[in-house]
């Protein structure tokens, strides 16, 4: 185990610029202007914006969603990206919220990460970059053995019915701003 570490850590340092191993692998802090870091720390509470900017993680069985049994869709608390479902969601044992899939098959991006002396797969929102948690390959065998093991505070459940009354919202939006084009195009 410890020299097939040694090898990817060896392909890493040699395959990724310094500048991006720093960042990428080794869980720096975020690259983000100071404007976008203030407006992040007023959007998010102090442990959200721990969590999913400085890539923290939760005690197990703390976070808000590890034993929830709510049907919905969960959101990136950070940009309301659609992550997960909760039909992909399971039982894992570990206290943290566990999902198979994620709800689109590019919601979630998955980062390499050797910190804390091992070999990990990080998820991040592949909108955002905002840290979820880690993908391991213990998941249930019958739903693709993946189990992406994620942090409560990443994440926003809409429940069915706010997503239903969310989408009903977007389309009389767009539908306002397309009768105000057709209005002035008419005048």
């Amino acid at each position: 185990m410890f020299r097939a570490a040694l090898r990817i850590l060896r392909l890493v340092t040699t395959v990724v610029p310094v500048q991006q191993r720093a960042t990428r692998f080794m869980g720096a802090k975020s690259t983000k202007s100071s404007p976008e870091i203030e407006a992040l720390k007023s959007k998010l509470t102090p442990y959200q914006y721990h969590i999913t900017q400085e890539k923290g993680t939760e005690r197990a069985f703390t976070g808000r969603y590890w034993d929830c049994h709510d049907q919905g869709i969960y959101h990136c608390v950070v940009c309301d990206t659609p992550l997960f479902s909760s039909e992909k969601k399971f039982e894992s044992g570990t206290g943290w919220p566990s999902f198979t899939a994620p709800a689109a098959g590019d919601a979630v991006a998955e980062v390499n990460d050797l910190s804390h002396g091992m070999v990990r797969s990080e998820a991040t929102c592949a909108r955002c970059g905002a840290h979820l948690g880690h993908v391991f390959n213990d998941g249930p065998r019958d739903a693709g053995g993946l189990r992406y093991c994620i942090n409560s505070a990443s994440l926003q459940l809409r429940k069915q019915q706010q997503e239903q009354e969310q989408e009903k919202h977007e389309a009389e939006a767009v539908g306002q701003q397309q009768s105000k084009g057709h209005e002035q195009e008419q005048k």
